[in-house]
Order: structure tokens, then C-alpha cells, then sequence
């Protein structure tokens, strides 16, 4: 478990910040940007619980925690050997996200359009934290050029990034709050 009881460490004052193994990274590192990019991901959902609860809540908890643990896993570079195990996303936590989308997509009707982010609060909030997440998959897989990212860390933010979408379409009335995409509507 981590304990802080200092805020600021003054570390990052240069441009550069640590990884959980102590190594050092520029602040602009591709890695670095990428789980930036995550937590920006967790925040946005933050904003969208003000507007959830029951199940729906239940699932956007449990994705903030598996984001905390894709930060560690992308905060802990590849090694032969470790110190202490490190926490790596699982493909355990693929499958959950792709079995809720699987249960919540089922009571959907299928889409006959592509639909504009809104509706109600809690979708628009969804549809940007949806955004967020696919900027942090980009940056993820430009990472993964010169970092070791596992394939379950990839498949989870992609899952993610569905689940998001059809999450939001439920919380729109199961989709009858959908706003579509009218393609040329103000030509």
C-alpha cells in the first residue's frame, strides 16, 4: 500500500519524473504521456459518477480502481527480476468489461446512426471520458514503440473505451435519448 505524507517532492522541478522503480523519465516521455492520459481517463469518469448510481455506478467504481492499476502497470517497467510483484492488468479484468458491455449492448436497440455525445448529464460526461480514453490508448500504442505495454494493458483501455460509449447509450434511456448524427442536416 502507498503512504504520502509529502505532497510535493520538488523531483519534477526539471522536467522529469520517476518511475515505480526509481528510474527516470522526461515529463514528455511517450510512457509517461500515455498514463497521464489514463488518470485524465479516471477523472472524466469521476465527474460522470455525479450523475450515476446503482449498477452503472458500481461498474464506473471498479473501472477508476482497474485505472489506478493500469497507471502502476504502466509506472512499472518490464524487468527479468522484481524487488516486489508488480501489479500488471489482467485479462480477467478484459473479460469483465467485455461481459457488461455484452449485457448492457443486449438491451440496446442497434444503432441505425452514428450519435452526437449528450443526452442526458451522465452520458455526455461518459461520451468524454470515452475521448479521453481513446487519446490515452494512441498514446498507450506509441508508447508501446519503445516500452514493453502487455497486451492485456492494450485490450483493456480499447474495452474501455466501448464500454464507455454503451454505458452512456444506457444511461440515455437505453439509447431513446441517443442524439443522432443527422449527416448534412445544415448544409
Amino acid at each position: 500500500m502507498v503512504t504520502l505524507s509529502k505532497i510535493y517532492t520538488r523531483g519534477g522541478d526539471k522536467g522529469q519524473t520517476s518511475l515505480s522503480d526509481g528510474s527516470r523519465r522526461a515529463k514528455t516521455d511517450p510512457l509517461i504521456e500515455a498514463y497521464g492520459a489514463v488518470d485524465e481517463t479516471n477523472a472524466a469518469i469521476g465527474v460522470a459518477r455525479l450523475h450515476t448510481e446503482g449498477e452503472a455506478d458500481a461498474m464506473l467504481a471498479r473501472i477508476q480502481n482497474d485505472l489506478f492499476d493500469l497507471g502502476a502497470d504502466l509506472a512499472t517497467p518490464h524487468a527479468e527480476s522484481y524487488k516486489w510483484e508488480p501489479l500488471r492488468v489482467v485479462q480477467t479484468q478484459v473479460d469483465r468489461l467485455e461481459a457488461e458491455i455484452d449485457a448492457m449492448n443486449g438491451r440496446l436497440e442497434p444503432l441505425k446512426s452514428f450519435i452526437l455525445p449528450g443526452g442526458g448529464a451522465a452520458a455526455a460526461q461518459l461520451h468524454m471520458a470515452r475521448t479521453i480514453c481513446r487519446r490515452a490508448e494512441r498514446l498507450m500504442w506509441r508508447a508501446a514503440e519503445t516500452a514493453e505495454i502487455s497486451d492485456a494493458a492494450l485490450k483493456y483501455v480499447n474495452r474501455l473505451s466501448d464500454h464507455l460509449f454503451v454505458l452512456g447509450r444506457v444511461l440515455n434511456d437505453d439509447g431513446r435519448a441517443d442524439v443522432l448524427w443527422t449527416p448534412g442536416a445544415n448544409r
